[in-house]
C-alpha cells in the first residue's frame, strides 16, 4: 500500500492562497479592520473604562492607533514568558506618536509636552523610529490627546500594528550642503496619500521604510523593510538607490540592493509598489515568518524587482549605482554649518529619555536661539534647526541643565536603550537605568582612553532587538540564565562587532556572540571596560572595534 504524500501546507499569500485567515491574528484583521476601532475608543471605551475593552481591540486593534496595553508594574522577569496579555497588561497604554522624518516645530514640541505633563506622568521618550512614546496613558484621556495633536498637525495613526508605520527620513533633510536629495516631498507624499488608507491597513506584519539624501548614510536602511537611498546617476542625476527586505529580531537580516534606481518623481510609488507586493506576497500562515525579509530570502532580489515592476509598478526601472559612504557621523550630533549659513545643533540625551520639562524647555531655547524646527533621530538624539550661529553658546547654556548636550563622552553618544521591564510586557530586565549608570562608569573609569571612533553599546531588555542589539559593537540581549545554584538569574547576552554600512565604515555585518558569555547588569560597567581595554591594547592601525571584536579570539572578549 502506497501513501499519499502529505500536502505542503501554504504560506497564506494572499495573490497565491487567498484571504482565508489562517492564524488568530489573521482572523481578527479579517473579522474587524484596525482602523475602525477609533470610533469605538471616542463612542464607548473612553467613556466606559478600561473594562469595556474586549481582547482582540485591547491587545490587538488598538495598536493601529499607537496604543499597547503596559506592563503591570509588580510583574518580574522572570514571568515574563509564562503570563498571558492580560496577565502581564496594565490598566494603562504606552502610546506612539507618529512623527514621520522625526520632524516638529517647537509649537508641535510644547504640544508634546503639554500631553506629557497632563496625561503621561512627565514620560517621554524618543525610539530609536524618531516617535515619541508615552506612558501611563489612560483609555479615557485617548480622545483629548488625539485632539490636541491633531490640532498640531500630529496624528498616531498606524503608529504601531501591522501597518506601514513610522518613515524615518534623514533628520538633516533640506538643509544639509553636501545632502545629494531632500526626502522630505517623498516622505509627505506617502504619508499623505497613504497612511490611515484601509487598502494598506492589512499587512501581514509590521512595513517599516526609511528614506534618506544624505551620504552619511543617517536612517540604517540595512535593516528596514524598504530604504530609498539617496545617489547620483551618472545620466538620470539625483534620485534613490532601492533597499527592501531588511530586519533583526530573533531571525536578523540586513536588506539587499535592488539594483534599481528610483527617480524622484517614481518614489512615492515604487513606495506604494513594495507595500502592495508586501500585502499581497507576503507570508501570512506563521506569524514569525511574516516580515518582508522571508519573503525576499526566498525569492532573491532578482525576482524580486521582476515582480515589483511588472505586476505593481508596470514599468521597468532604470538600473543604479550603490550609494557611497561620505560625510559626518549619522547622528548628527554637535554644531554643523547649514547650507544656508544657520547651523543645526544635534544634542544628545541619555539613551533617549527626555519629559515634559525636556520638552517644553527645549521649544523655549530654540526659538530664542532662533530656531523653529526640532527633529528626532533614529540614534534617540534631536537637532534645533535653523540656529543664528551667534546664539549657539546661549543655546548650548540653555539646554545643558536638560542633560542634553551637543559635546557628549563616546559611550553617552552612542549607547541606545529600549524601553525595557519598567513598561514593557516583552521584556525580561531592565534597560534605561541599567544604560544610564553604564554610560556614568564607563565616563569615569575611561577618561582620557583613546577609543577611536565611538564604541556603540545597545541594550535590549527581549531578543525582539527593538534597540538593535545585532548592529552594534556592543549588543547586549536581555534573558533568564540560570544561576550556579539552579536558580534563574537577569543577564544579557553579548553580541559583538557589529554595524551598519556609514560614513566611516564601509562593511555591514551582524555581531558575533560568544559562547557561554552572560553578563548580569551588576557586572555590565565591568564587562565593557574590559572588553573596551583589551580592544584599545590589541588594535591595529586604523581597525575599528568591529573588525577587531571580528578577529579576536573569545579569551579576549569575555
Amino acid at each position: 500500500m502506497t501513501s499519499t504524500p502529505r500536502q505542503q501546507r501554504t504560506h497564506g499569500q494572499w495573490a497565491i492562497d487567498g484571504p482565508e485567515p489562517l492564524n488568530p491574528n489573521e482572523e481578527f484583521k479579517a473579522a474587524a479592520g484596525g482602523l475602525g476601532v477609533r470610533q469605538r475608543v471616542l463612542d464607548t471605551y473612553a467613556r466606559e473604562g478600561f473594562d469595556s475593552i474586549p481582547a482582540d481591540d485591547l491587545h490587538g486593534r488598538l495598536r493601529w492607533w499607537g496604543l499597547y496595553t503596559q506592563r503591570r508594574q509588580d510583574i518580574d522577569g522572570s514571568r515574563t514568558g509564562t503570563l498571558g496579555p492580560d496577565e502581564l497588561s496594565d490598566r494603562y497604554f504606552m502610546m506612539r506618536v507618529r512623527l514621520d522624518g522625526g520632524a516638529v516645530t517647537t509649537g508641535q514640541l510644547r504640544t508634546l509636552a503639554g500631553i506629557s505633563a497632563d496625561f503621561a506622568r512627565g514620560t517621554a521618550d524618543i525610539s530609536d523610529r524618531q516617535n515619541i512614546q508615552y506612558h501611563w496613558i489612560r483609555i479615557e484621556d485617548v480622545p483629548e490627546i488625539w485632539a490636541r495633536l491633531e490640532a498640531a498637525g500630529m496624528q498616531t495613526t498606524e503608529a504601531c500594528g501591522d501597518t506601514p508605520r513610522v518613515i524615518l527620513g534623514s533628520p538633516v533633510a533640506g538643509i544639509a550642503a553636501d545632502e545629494i536629495i531632500d526626502p522630505s516631498p517623498a516622505i509627505a507624499g506617502i504619508v499623505e496619500r497613504f497612511i490611515g488608507d484601509p487598502e494598506l491597513a492589512n499587512l501581514p506584519r509590521k512595513f517599516k521604510s526609511a528614506i534618506t539624501g544624505h551620504p552619511s548614510l543617517d536612517v540604517v536602511h540595512q535593516i528596514n523593510d524598504i530604504s530609498l537611498v539617496g545617489v547620483a546617476h551618472p545620466e538620470l542625476g539625483s534620485g534613490y538607490d532601492l533597499w527592501v527586505g531588511g530586519g533583526l529580531s530573533v531571525a536578523p537580516r540586513l536588506a539587499e540592493r535592488l539594483g534599481a534606481f528610483v527617480r524622484p518623481d517614481q518614489a512615492v510609488e515604487v513606495w506604494y509598489g513594495v507595500v502592495r507586493l508586501f500585502r499581497d506576497y507576503g507570508y501570512r500562515r506563521l506569524r514569525n515568518k511574516a516580515r518582508l525579509k522571508f519573503l525576499l530570502a526566498d525569492w532573491g532580489p532578482e525576482r524580486f524587482r521582476e515582480v515589483l515592476e511588472h505586476e505593481y509598478l508596470g514599468y521597468a526601472l532604470a538600473d543604479g549605482p550603490a550609494p557611497v559612504p561620505s560625510g559626518g557621523p549619522g547622528d548628527h550630533v554637535g554644531v554643523h554649518a547649514q547650507k544656508d549659513g544657520r547651523v543645526w545643533v544635534g544634542l544628545a540625551p541619555t539613551v533617549g529619555r527626555v519629559s515634559a520639562e525636556v520638552l517644553a524647555t527645549l521649544a523655549d531655547a530654540a526659538e530664542a536661539a532662533g530656531s523653529g524646527r526640532v527633529r528626532f533621530t533614529p540614534q534617540q538624539k534631536l537637532l534645533v534647526l535653523d540656529v543664528d550661529p551667534g546664539r549657539t553658546d546661549d543655546l548650548l547654556a540653555a539646554v545643558e541643565p536638560l542633560g542634553l548636550t551637543a559635546n557628549p563622552s563616546p559611550f553617552r553618544r552612542s549607547t541606545m536603550a529600549c524601553t525595557g521591564i519598567e513598561f514593557c510586557k516583552l521584556a525580561f530586565v531592565e534597560t534605561k537605568a541599567t544604560a544610564a549608570h553604564t554610560i556614568g562608569e564607563l565616563e569615569r573609569r575611561l577618561e582620557g582612553v583613546d577609543v577611536g571612533a565611538p564604541i556603540s553599546l545597545h541594550v535590549n531588555g527581549c531578543p525582539n532587538s527593538c534597540a538593535r542589539i545585532q548592529v552594534a559593537d556592543i549588543g547586549l540581549k536581555g534573558q533568564l540564565i540560570k544561576g550556579p545554584d539552579g536558580s534563574e538569574e537577569f543577564a544579557y547576552q553579548v553580541h559583538l562587532g557589529g554595524g551598519l554600512a556609514s560614513a566611516d565604515r564601509d562593511d555591514a555585518g551582524l555581531g558575533r556572540t560568544v559562547r557561554g558569555l552572560k553578563v548580569t547588569a551588576a557586572d555590565l560597567p565591568d564587562y565593557v571596560e574590559r572588553v573596551t581595554r583589551a580592544f584599545v591594547a590589541a588594535r591595529e592601525p586604523g581597525e575599528s572595534f568591529a573588525q577587531w571584536a571580528h578577529r579576536a579570539e573569545e579569551g579576549a572578549l569575555r
